[in-house]
């Protein structure tokens, strides 16, 4: 039972700013480098966006992440814009757009060697109920979860207050893997969002307890941990609390184009790697 750490590739290209861009097979090799166990990778031009990836690509990124002993800790979909990407919308086809662009970034996330893939419940649209968006985002998540357990995927819902006004609170999302009710159907948590809302990013941890599947770790502002005024030391103590054994993905600086993403992926994994492994340490004790 241990703790890894993963980077996720947004600061690298496409979601929200176009720039720096780089290509996929490059960012591999760069976080690997850095000494990171895993890759989270979203499913997003130029990267990985399933319909624009050929064949060939994926064979060849298969072959890369191997070579440079990288996991796919997780993909998540490709974010808003022009597509939308939303299960919540009142427009069916744009519902069942995303439904089905989960499926590929599902498939897409097994062929890599990947068992994480990220929920993103959608956004309330004016005119439409909280109520009804509720019920499209639950049955798509059902629909999707489906095809998910089928590749050996686990689907993770994380709460985003900062760009969404669904699934808001850690409540939210606790109440709508209960509705689910699907044995891969778990949590997650980005602890950006949590000091978003003012909260305490190891309530989330507490709260969510053995379903919590995954972690997106942030400082304020997008900032690496350690850089702002999020707890990460307290947030790593409560996490060996419950024995968590999964991801830490780092998910910053991706809001802006004034940074250099190798810097903050290696000023992230400098500050975090001392602490994971001292609990590390601890944990593998505590198995014996």
């Amino acid at each position: 039972m241990t703790m890894k750490l993963s980077f996720n590739t947004w600061p690298y290209a496409s979601f929200p700013v176009w720039l720096p861009a780089y290509p996929l097979e490059e960012v591999i090799k760069r976080i690997a480098a850095i000494g990171y166990d895993g890759i989270e990778i979203g499913a997003a031009s130029p990267h990985a966006y399933p319909p624009t990836l050929s064949t060939e690509r994926r064979v060849n990124i298969k072959k890369i992440l191997e070579h440079y002993g990288l996991e796919v800790s997780s993909m998540l979909p490709a974010l808003s814009g022009g597509p939308g990407h939303n299960v919540a919308s009142p427009i069916p086809e744009e519902r069942r757009h995303t439904i089905e662009h989960y499926k590929e970034v599902i498939e897409l996330c097994a062929y890599w060697g990947g068992k994480t893939v990220l929920y993103i419940p959608g956004w309330q649209i004016f005119g439409t109920s909280r109520k009804q968006a509720w019920e499209w985002s639950r049955e798509a998540l059902r629909e999707i979860s489906k095809t998910a357990l089928d590749y050996g995927v686990t689907m993770v819902i994380e709460p985003t207050p900062f760009d969404s006004n669904l699934v808001d609170r850690c409540d939210d999302a606790i109440e709508l893997m209960e509705e689910v009710n699907k044995p891969n159907v778990k949590l997650m948590f980005d602890t950006f969002h949590a000091l978003h809302r003012k909260e305490v990013s190891t309530d989330y941890v507490y709260s969510m307890g053995e379903n919590l599947h995954h972690i997106h770790i942030s400082d304020n502002d997008r900032l690496a941990p350690g850089q702002g005024r999020g707890d990460f030391v307290s947030l790593i103590s409560a996490l060996k609390d419950i024995n968590y054994d999964g991801y830490l993905a780092m998910e910053l600086g991706f809001d802006r184009r004034d940074i250099e993403p190798d810097n903050v992926a290696r000023q992230a994994f400098e500050y975090l790697k001392p602490l994971v492994d001292e609990a590390n340490k601890s944990l593998l004790i505590k198995s014996k």
